[in-house]
Protein backbone atom coordinates (compact mmCIF):
# COMPACT_ATOMS: atom_id res chain seq x y z
CA UNK A 1 0.00 0.00 0.00
CA UNK A 2 1.21 3.41 -1.00
CA UNK A 3 2.09 6.22 1.79
CA UNK A 4 0.42 9.45 1.20
CA UNK A 5 3.32 12.05 0.92
CA UNK A 6 1.39 13.94 3.68
CA UNK A 7 1.95 11.24 6.44
CA UNK A 8 6.03 10.29 5.13
CA UNK A 9 6.40 13.56 5.42
CA UNK A 10 5.00 13.94 9.17
CA UNK A 11 6.98 10.78 10.21
CA UNK A 12 10.37 12.29 8.85
CA UNK A 13 9.72 15.39 10.74
CA UNK A 14 8.34 13.83 14.14
CA UNK A 15 11.33 11.67 14.11
CA UNK A 16 14.25 14.11 13.27
CA UNK A 17 12.41 16.36 16.23
CA UNK A 18 12.74 13.24 18.39
CA UNK A 19 16.47 12.04 17.53
CA UNK A 20 17.92 15.22 16.41
CA UNK A 21 16.59 17.78 18.98
CA UNK A 22 15.51 19.63 15.43
CA UNK A 23 12.37 22.58 15.41
CA UNK A 24 8.97 21.11 13.55
CA UNK A 25 8.53 24.71 13.22
CA UNK A 26 11.98 25.19 11.02
CA UNK A 27 11.63 21.62 9.26
CA UNK A 28 7.71 22.83 8.39
CA UNK A 29 9.02 25.89 6.60
CA UNK A 30 11.81 23.41 4.80
CA UNK A 31 12.43 23.60 0.72
CA UNK A 32 11.19 20.16 0.64
CA UNK A 33 7.49 20.89 1.92
CA UNK A 34 7.03 22.93 -1.34
CA UNK A 35 7.12 19.63 -3.51
CA UNK A 36 3.94 18.84 -1.54
CA UNK A 37 0.30 19.65 -2.67
CA UNK A 38 -1.28 22.46 -0.37
CA UNK A 39 -3.74 20.09 1.02
CA UNK A 40 -0.52 17.28 1.83
CA UNK A 41 1.19 19.90 3.13
CA UNK A 42 -1.60 20.91 5.32
CA UNK A 43 -2.52 17.48 6.53
CA UNK A 44 1.13 17.31 6.86
CA UNK A 45 1.31 20.09 9.42
CA UNK A 46 -1.80 18.84 10.84
CA UNK A 47 -0.14 15.49 12.04
CA UNK A 48 3.34 17.30 13.15
CA UNK A 49 2.00 20.01 15.10
CA UNK A 50 -0.56 17.81 16.72
CA UNK A 51 1.22 14.89 17.93
CA UNK A 52 3.75 16.93 19.15
CA UNK A 53 1.27 19.46 21.05
CA UNK A 54 -0.88 16.41 22.13
CA UNK A 55 1.57 14.14 22.96
CA UNK A 56 0.93 12.88 26.59
CA UNK A 57 -2.83 12.11 25.66
CA UNK A 58 -1.77 9.97 22.46
CA UNK A 59 0.91 8.03 24.74
CA UNK A 60 -1.50 7.20 27.49
CA UNK A 61 -3.74 5.77 24.62
CA UNK A 62 -1.26 3.76 23.27
CA UNK A 63 -0.20 2.35 26.57
CA UNK A 64 -3.69 1.41 27.07
CA UNK A 65 -3.71 -0.69 24.06
CA UNK A 66 -0.44 -1.77 23.58
CA UNK A 67 1.32 -5.15 25.28
CA UNK A 68 4.59 -3.36 25.34
CA UNK A 69 5.45 -0.52 27.40
CA UNK A 70 6.70 2.46 25.79
CA UNK A 71 9.78 3.33 26.69
CA UNK A 72 11.09 -0.08 25.16
CA UNK A 73 9.50 1.03 21.75
CA UNK A 74 12.11 1.65 19.05
CA UNK A 75 11.54 5.85 18.10
CA UNK A 76 10.04 4.62 14.77
CA UNK A 77 7.59 2.17 16.21
CA UNK A 78 6.07 4.69 19.04
CA UNK A 79 6.05 7.54 16.09
CA UNK A 80 3.92 5.80 13.53
CA UNK A 81 1.42 4.98 16.45
CA UNK A 82 1.38 8.55 17.46
CA UNK A 83 0.71 9.79 14.20
CA UNK A 84 -2.03 7.02 13.62
CA UNK A 85 -3.56 7.97 17.22
CA UNK A 86 -3.48 11.32 16.41
CA UNK A 87 -5.64 10.68 13.38
CA UNK A 88 -7.81 8.40 14.81
CA UNK A 89 -8.52 10.81 18.67
CA UNK A 90 -8.58 14.04 16.77
CA UNK A 91 -8.91 14.29 13.00
CA UNK A 92 -12.65 12.66 12.18
CA UNK A 93 -12.88 13.02 8.78
CA UNK A 94 -9.66 10.87 8.50
CA UNK A 95 -11.38 7.37 7.88
CA UNK A 96 -9.28 4.52 10.63
CA UNK A 97 -8.64 2.17 7.70
CA UNK A 98 -6.05 5.19 6.13
CA UNK A 99 -4.77 6.08 9.34
CA UNK A 100 -4.01 2.21 10.40
CA UNK A 101 -2.84 0.68 7.33
CA UNK A 102 -0.54 3.64 6.45
CA UNK A 103 1.28 3.54 9.81
CA UNK A 104 1.95 0.20 9.38
CA UNK A 105 3.32 0.99 6.36
CA UNK A 106 5.34 3.51 7.71
CA UNK A 107 6.61 0.88 9.87
CA UNK A 108 7.53 -1.01 7.30
CA UNK A 109 9.59 1.86 5.58
CA UNK A 110 11.32 2.36 8.57
CA UNK A 111 12.76 -1.18 7.73
CA UNK A 112 11.19 -2.48 11.19
CA UNK A 113 8.56 -4.90 9.44
CA UNK A 114 8.56 -7.27 11.97
CA UNK A 115 6.09 -4.57 14.52
CA UNK A 116 4.25 -3.70 11.17
CA UNK A 117 1.66 -6.51 13.51
CA UNK A 118 2.10 -5.26 16.44
CA UNK A 119 1.52 -1.51 15.41
CA UNK A 120 -1.77 -3.01 13.25
CA UNK A 121 -3.10 -4.96 16.36
CA UNK A 122 -2.71 -1.42 19.17
CA UNK A 123 -4.01 0.44 16.38
CA UNK A 124 -6.99 -1.88 15.71
CA UNK A 125 -7.87 -1.47 19.02
CA UNK A 126 -7.51 2.06 19.51
CA UNK A 127 -10.21 2.40 16.64
CA UNK A 128 -12.54 0.41 18.29
CA UNK A 129 -13.00 2.63 21.44
CA UNK A 130 -12.08 6.05 18.87
CA UNK A 131 -16.23 6.91 19.46
CA UNK A 132 -15.90 6.33 23.24
CA UNK A 133 -15.40 10.03 24.80
CA UNK A 134 -14.76 10.12 28.73
CA UNK A 135 -16.51 12.05 31.24
CA UNK A 136 -15.46 15.74 31.52
CA UNK A 137 -13.96 15.99 34.46
CA UNK A 138 -13.56 19.46 36.21
CA UNK A 139 -10.27 20.61 36.38
CA UNK A 140 -9.20 22.16 39.79
CA UNK A 141 -5.72 21.32 40.10
CA UNK A 142 -2.27 21.66 38.44
CA UNK A 143 -2.28 17.84 37.95
CA UNK A 144 -5.89 18.02 36.26
CA UNK A 145 -5.09 20.99 34.05
CA UNK A 146 -2.14 19.30 32.56
CA UNK A 147 -3.25 15.81 31.82
CA UNK A 148 -6.47 17.77 29.84
CA UNK A 149 -4.32 20.02 27.70
CA UNK A 150 -1.18 17.47 27.55
CA UNK A 151 1.33 19.75 29.21
CA UNK A 152 3.96 18.58 31.81
CA UNK A 153 2.13 18.88 35.28
CA UNK A 154 5.62 20.39 36.61
CA UNK A 155 5.41 23.06 34.36
CA UNK A 156 1.67 23.80 35.03
CA UNK A 157 2.15 23.85 38.90
CA UNK A 158 4.44 26.84 38.23
CA UNK A 159 2.40 29.10 35.90
CA UNK A 160 -0.61 28.06 38.50
CA UNK A 161 1.79 29.53 41.40
CA UNK A 162 3.27 32.55 39.16
CA UNK A 163 -0.11 33.63 37.34
CA UNK A 164 -3.08 32.09 39.11
CA UNK A 165 -5.19 28.68 37.99
CA UNK A 166 -7.39 30.81 35.68
CA UNK A 167 -4.25 32.20 33.54
CA UNK A 168 -2.18 29.23 33.31
CA UNK A 169 -5.68 27.68 32.03
CA UNK A 170 -5.53 30.21 29.81
CA UNK A 171 -1.94 29.75 28.25
CA UNK A 172 -2.67 25.59 28.06
CA UNK A 173 -5.84 26.77 25.86
CA UNK A 174 -3.26 28.81 23.95
CA UNK A 175 -1.12 26.49 23.61
CA UNK A 176 -3.00 23.51 22.04
CA UNK A 177 -4.63 25.96 19.43
CA UNK A 178 -4.16 27.26 15.93
CA UNK A 179 -3.62 30.84 16.05
CA UNK A 180 -3.06 32.83 12.75
CA UNK A 181 0.68 33.57 12.72
CA UNK A 182 1.50 37.48 12.05
CA UNK A 183 3.36 38.59 9.66
CA UNK A 184 5.20 42.07 8.96
CA UNK A 185 6.30 44.14 5.44
CA UNK A 186 9.76 44.71 4.50
CA UNK A 187 8.42 45.92 1.75
CA UNK A 188 5.64 48.76 1.50
CA UNK A 189 4.20 47.15 -1.83
CA UNK A 190 3.93 44.22 -0.16
CA UNK A 191 0.50 43.82 1.52
CA UNK A 192 -0.73 44.55 -1.70
CA UNK A 193 1.18 42.22 -3.79
CA UNK A 194 0.20 38.98 -1.32
CA UNK A 195 -3.24 40.40 -2.02
CA UNK A 196 -3.54 40.10 -5.79
CA UNK A 197 -1.96 36.74 -5.30
CA UNK A 198 -5.01 35.38 -3.25
CA UNK A 199 -3.21 35.70 0.05
CA UNK A 200 -6.03 36.64 3.26
CA UNK A 201 -4.61 39.06 5.68
CA UNK A 202 -6.51 40.71 8.64
CA UNK A 203 -5.44 43.41 10.81
CA UNK A 204 -2.96 42.81 13.54
CA UNK A 205 -4.20 42.42 17.09
CA UNK A 206 -1.26 44.13 18.71
CA UNK A 207 0.88 46.64 16.10
CA UNK A 208 -0.79 48.69 13.18
CA UNK A 209 1.69 47.15 11.09
CA UNK A 210 1.47 43.88 12.00
CA UNK A 211 -1.46 41.94 9.57
CA UNK A 212 -2.43 38.60 10.43
CA UNK A 213 -2.28 35.36 8.20
CA UNK A 214 -5.93 34.10 7.74
CA UNK A 215 -4.89 31.13 5.09
CA UNK A 216 -2.55 28.43 5.38
CA UNK A 217 1.21 29.15 5.86
CA UNK A 218 1.52 27.52 2.79
CA UNK A 219 -0.26 29.56 0.45
CA UNK A 220 2.26 32.38 2.00
CA UNK A 221 5.45 30.66 1.33
CA UNK A 222 4.70 30.24 -2.34
CA UNK A 223 4.51 34.01 -2.80
CA UNK A 224 7.33 35.63 -4.19
CA UNK A 225 7.47 38.53 -1.66
CA UNK A 226 8.19 35.28 1.16
CA UNK A 227 10.77 33.65 -0.67
CA UNK A 228 12.41 36.61 -1.37
CA UNK A 229 12.19 37.87 2.53
CA UNK A 230 10.22 41.05 1.60
CA UNK A 231 7.39 39.81 3.91
CA UNK A 232 8.46 37.87 7.32
CA UNK A 233 6.49 35.62 9.63
CA UNK A 234 7.23 37.40 13.31
CA UNK A 235 4.60 37.58 16.30
CA UNK A 236 3.40 40.55 17.49
CA UNK A 237 4.98 40.17 20.47
CA UNK A 238 8.23 39.63 19.19
CA UNK A 239 8.32 42.83 17.10
CA UNK A 240 6.81 44.93 19.87
CA UNK A 241 9.93 44.00 21.81
CA UNK A 242 12.14 45.71 18.52
CA UNK A 243 9.68 48.45 19.29
CA UNK A 244 11.01 48.90 22.58
CA UNK A 245 14.86 49.80 21.39
CA UNK A 246 13.93 53.01 20.13
CA UNK A 247 15.75 55.31 18.02
CA UNK A 248 19.27 54.98 17.88
CA UNK A 249 22.89 56.18 15.90
CA UNK A 250 24.78 52.67 17.09
CA UNK A 251 22.81 49.95 17.85
CA UNK A 252 24.25 46.38 19.20
CA UNK A 253 21.99 43.17 18.97
CA UNK A 254 23.98 41.00 20.78
CA UNK A 255 21.93 37.12 20.24
CA UNK A 256 20.39 38.59 17.25
CA UNK A 257 19.35 35.41 14.58
CA UNK A 258 17.43 34.67 13.21
CA UNK A 259 16.94 38.17 12.63
CA UNK A 260 13.50 39.12 12.58
CA UNK A 261 14.00 41.97 15.79
CA UNK A 262 17.08 42.78 14.02
CA UNK A 263 15.23 43.82 10.38
CA UNK A 264 12.60 45.40 12.49
CA UNK A 265 15.58 47.30 14.07
CA UNK A 266 16.84 48.67 10.57
CA UNK A 267 13.50 49.31 8.96
CA UNK A 268 13.11 51.73 12.14
CA UNK A 269 16.51 53.02 12.32
CA UNK A 270 17.70 53.33 8.70
CA UNK A 271 20.48 55.43 9.04
CA UNK A 272 22.19 54.02 12.03
CA UNK A 273 24.92 51.53 12.46
CA UNK A 274 23.83 48.03 13.05
CA UNK A 275 26.00 45.56 15.10
CA UNK A 276 24.25 42.22 14.97
CA UNK A 277 26.01 39.27 16.64
CA UNK A 278 25.29 35.20 16.46
CA UNK A 279 27.69 32.66 18.22
CA UNK A 280 27.10 30.11 15.74
CA UNK A 281 28.45 29.87 12.46
CA UNK A 282 24.90 27.91 10.64
CA UNK A 283 23.09 30.97 12.46
CA UNK A 284 24.84 33.47 11.50
CA UNK A 285 24.82 32.42 7.68
CA UNK A 286 21.00 32.59 8.11
CA UNK A 287 20.84 35.98 9.74
CA UNK A 288 22.80 37.40 6.69
CA UNK A 289 20.19 35.75 4.54
CA UNK A 290 17.47 36.96 6.17
CA UNK A 291 18.91 40.60 6.66
CA UNK A 292 20.04 42.52 4.04
CA UNK A 293 19.83 45.95 4.77
CA UNK A 294 22.87 47.79 4.03
CA UNK A 295 22.99 49.29 7.74
CA UNK A 296 23.54 45.90 9.40
CA UNK A 297 26.82 44.63 9.98
CA UNK A 298 26.87 40.44 10.97
CA UNK A 299 29.39 39.64 13.24
CA UNK A 300 29.96 35.80 14.34
CA UNK A 301 31.06 36.05 17.74
CA UNK A 302 29.71 34.61 21.53
CA UNK A 303 28.04 37.52 23.00
CA UNK A 304 29.99 37.45 26.28
CA UNK A 305 33.84 38.50 23.95
CA UNK A 306 32.01 41.03 21.49
CA UNK A 307 34.95 41.42 19.26
CA UNK A 308 33.00 45.26 18.87
CA UNK A 309 34.58 49.32 19.75
CA UNK A 310 33.26 51.97 20.98
CA UNK A 311 30.11 52.08 22.82
CA UNK A 312 26.10 52.17 21.76
CA UNK A 313 23.60 54.18 22.63
CA UNK A 314 21.22 51.32 22.17
CA UNK A 315 21.20 48.14 22.74
CA UNK A 316 19.47 44.87 22.73
CA UNK A 317 19.91 41.21 24.53
CA UNK A 318 17.37 39.26 23.39
CA UNK A 319 18.81 35.98 25.25
CA UNK A 320 18.93 32.41 24.41
CA UNK A 321 16.13 31.12 26.91
CA UNK A 322 13.64 28.27 27.63
CA UNK A 323 10.98 29.13 25.05
CA UNK A 324 7.85 28.52 27.48
CA UNK A 325 5.72 31.18 25.93
CA UNK A 326 5.87 29.98 22.46
CA UNK A 327 4.91 26.56 23.20
CA UNK A 328 2.28 27.09 20.32
CA UNK A 329 4.56 27.17 17.82
CA UNK A 330 7.28 24.92 19.38
CA UNK A 331 5.85 22.36 21.46
CA UNK A 332 8.33 20.17 21.80
CA UNK A 333 10.01 22.48 24.11
CA UNK A 334 7.63 21.06 26.83
CA UNK A 335 8.65 17.78 26.36
CA UNK A 336 12.73 18.31 26.40
CA UNK A 337 12.70 21.28 29.24
CA UNK A 338 13.59 19.88 32.16
CA UNK A 339 13.23 22.05 35.91
CA UNK A 340 16.87 22.35 36.69
CA UNK A 341 17.58 23.59 33.00
CA UNK A 342 16.48 26.78 34.37
CA UNK A 343 19.32 27.35 36.76
CA UNK A 344 21.94 26.92 33.79
CA UNK A 345 20.06 29.25 31.47
CA UNK A 346 19.73 31.69 34.18
CA UNK A 347 23.12 31.77 34.97
CA UNK A 348 24.45 32.15 31.09
CA UNK A 349 21.28 34.77 30.84
CA UNK A 350 22.78 36.71 33.98
CA UNK A 351 26.24 36.78 31.86
CA UNK A 352 25.04 37.85 28.93
CA UNK A 353 22.82 40.89 29.65
CA UNK A 354 26.09 41.79 31.71
CA UNK A 355 28.38 41.71 28.89
CA UNK A 356 25.45 43.35 26.79
CA UNK A 357 25.30 46.37 29.58
CA UNK A 358 29.24 47.05 28.93
CA UNK A 359 28.94 48.31 25.48
CA UNK A 360 25.73 50.61 26.65
CA UNK A 361 27.01 54.40 26.54
CA UNK A 362 26.03 57.00 28.98
CA UNK A 363 22.97 57.73 28.67
CA UNK A 364 21.98 54.86 26.37
CA UNK A 365 19.27 52.05 26.41
CA UNK A 366 19.36 48.44 26.71
CA UNK A 367 16.23 45.82 26.42
CA UNK A 368 16.82 42.94 28.19
CA UNK A 369 14.26 40.29 27.10
CA UNK A 370 13.23 36.44 26.80
CA UNK A 371 10.12 34.50 25.27
CA UNK A 372 10.22 32.55 28.37
CA UNK A 373 7.63 32.82 30.91
CA UNK A 374 9.44 31.44 34.13
CA UNK A 375 10.70 34.11 36.71
CA UNK A 376 14.39 32.59 36.64
CA UNK A 377 14.98 33.75 33.32
CA UNK A 378 13.17 36.96 33.78
CA UNK A 379 12.93 39.05 36.51
CA UNK A 380 15.33 37.45 38.72
CA UNK A 381 18.31 38.01 35.82
CA UNK A 382 17.56 41.54 35.64
CA UNK A 383 17.50 41.92 39.34
CA UNK A 384 20.79 40.03 39.75
CA UNK A 385 22.31 41.74 37.59
CA UNK A 386 21.14 45.50 38.64
CA UNK A 387 22.25 43.90 42.29
CA UNK A 388 26.01 44.71 41.36
CA UNK A 389 25.46 47.21 38.80
CA UNK A 390 24.51 50.77 40.25
CA UNK A 391 25.41 52.77 37.13
CA UNK A 392 22.25 51.42 35.30
CA UNK A 393 18.65 51.51 36.70
CA UNK A 394 15.30 50.31 35.55
CA UNK A 395 12.92 52.39 33.18
CA UNK A 396 9.37 51.36 33.09
CA UNK A 397 7.95 49.72 30.48
CA UNK A 398 4.59 51.50 30.55
CA UNK A 399 6.22 54.77 29.77
CA UNK A 400 7.62 53.45 26.21
CA UNK A 401 4.29 51.55 25.93
CA UNK A 402 2.06 55.25 26.17
CA UNK A 403 4.45 56.06 23.81
CA UNK A 404 3.53 53.71 20.84
CA UNK A 405 0.37 53.45 22.18
CA UNK A 406 0.31 57.65 21.29
CA UNK A 407 2.04 57.14 18.18
CA UNK A 408 -0.37 55.01 16.57
CA UNK A 409 1.80 51.87 16.67
CA UNK A 410 0.42 49.69 19.36
CA UNK A 411 -3.55 49.29 19.02
CA UNK A 412 -4.02 47.37 21.87
CA UNK A 413 -6.70 49.23 24.27
CA UNK A 414 -5.76 47.56 27.76
CA UNK A 415 -1.87 48.82 28.29
CA UNK A 416 -1.60 47.78 32.18
CA UNK A 417 -2.63 43.80 30.70
CA UNK A 418 1.16 44.27 29.02
CA UNK A 419 3.19 45.58 32.21
CA UNK A 420 3.82 43.72 35.37
CA UNK A 421 5.37 46.55 37.56
CA UNK A 422 8.23 48.08 35.63
CA UNK A 423 8.60 45.07 32.99
CA UNK A 424 6.72 43.90 29.73
CA UNK A 425 5.02 41.10 30.15
CA UNK A 426 2.99 39.02 27.54
CA UNK A 427 1.01 36.32 28.00
CA UNK A 428 -0.49 33.61 25.75
CA UNK A 429 -4.08 33.33 25.96
CA UNK A 430 -4.16 36.56 27.91
CA UNK A 431 -2.89 38.48 24.43
CA UNK A 432 -3.07 37.03 21.66
CA UNK A 433 0.55 36.34 20.73
CA UNK A 434 3.58 34.52 22.22
CA UNK A 435 4.82 34.86 25.61
CA UNK A 436 7.17 37.57 25.79
CA UNK A 437 9.28 39.40 28.90
CA UNK A 438 10.75 42.49 28.81
CA UNK A 439 13.29 45.28 30.18
CA UNK A 440 14.38 48.48 29.73
CA UNK A 441 17.67 49.50 31.51
CA UNK A 442 19.34 52.95 31.67
CA UNK A 443 23.20 53.71 32.42
CA UNK A 444 23.24 56.90 34.27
Amino acid sequence: MPISPARATAFDILLRVEQQDAYASELLHSPRLEKLSPADRGLATEIVMGVLRWRSCLDDSIASASSRPLAKLDREILTSLRIAAYQLQFLKRVPPSAAINESVELVKRARKTSAAPFVNAVLRKLANIRSVEPAAQPNTTAESLAREYAHPPWLVERWVNHFGFDTAARICRHDQANSPPAVRFEDPQGEAELIGEGVQLAPGAMLSSSRLLDCGVSTLSRTAAFREVRVVIQDEASQLVALLVGQGSRILDCCAAPGGKTALLAARNPNADIIATEQHPHRADLLRKRVRAANVHVIQADALHLPVQGQFDRVLADVPCSGTGTLARNPEIKWRLKPEDLSDLHTRQVAILRAALSHLALAGCAVYSTCSLEPEEDEAVVEEVLEHSPEFHLANCGDELQRLRDSGELVWEDLDSLVSGPYLRTIPGVHPCDGFFAAILQRT
